[in-house]
């Protein structure tokens, strides 16, 4: 009895796996890509999903709008994607796909995907964020971004010396 029970955990804990695969823009084609107008998909009740999506995009120095499908369709460069979560207690996002298109060619895509909607890993309840974050940046791999990209904050250290006091007065 123990050893299937030891079976059945290690094969749920095994269907646990997360697959991620991306196709990633070409390099010709990323650095061309100053904006991309995200085309809105109601059917995504992940209320953080397309605020998550955007801000990494813009993390790369790409503008961002989030329109309709037919404004978005107007677009060099648009993006469309779906999502679905699932429930275990709360709901997590389970599956999310990105795609890419220039003029309306696909040029990059990106699939997230818990293998058996998470299973018993306690990872299925991570943020949007922290399971979209590392897709994004697979997808815009190639993308070349300089500091002084207003949509990046260059990274500063800030050094601090303590000044000696001379009086209270």
């Amino acid at each position: 009895m123990k050893k299937i029970l030891l079976s059945s955990v290690v094969f749920l804990g095994l269907q646990a796996c997360t697959s991620v695969q991306v196709k990633p823009i070409a390099a010709s084609d990323v650095n061309a890509i100053n904006e991309i107008c995200i085309a809105l998909n109601p059917a995504v009740t992940i209320d953080d999903f397309v605020p998550v999506v955007e801000k990494r995009i813009k993390h790369h120095g790409v503008k961002t709008r989030v329109l309709s499908s037919d404004e978005a369709r107007k677009c060099t460069h648009q993006l469309q994607y779906s999502a679905r979560r699932s429930w275990d207690g709360v709901t997590y996002l389970s599956w999310a796909e990105l795609k890419i298109y220039k003029n309306g060619q696909p040029i990059g895509d990106a699939e997230y995907k818990l293998k058996g909607k998470g299973g018993l890993s306690l990872m299925k309840w991570q943020s949007v964020e922290t399971k979209m974050n590392p897709v994004v940046d697979e997808l815009f791999a190639g993308k070349n971004v300089s500091v002084s990209s207003p949509l990046i904050a260059p990274h500063q250290e800030q050094i601090l010396v303590p000044k000696k006091i001379e009086s209270l007065n």
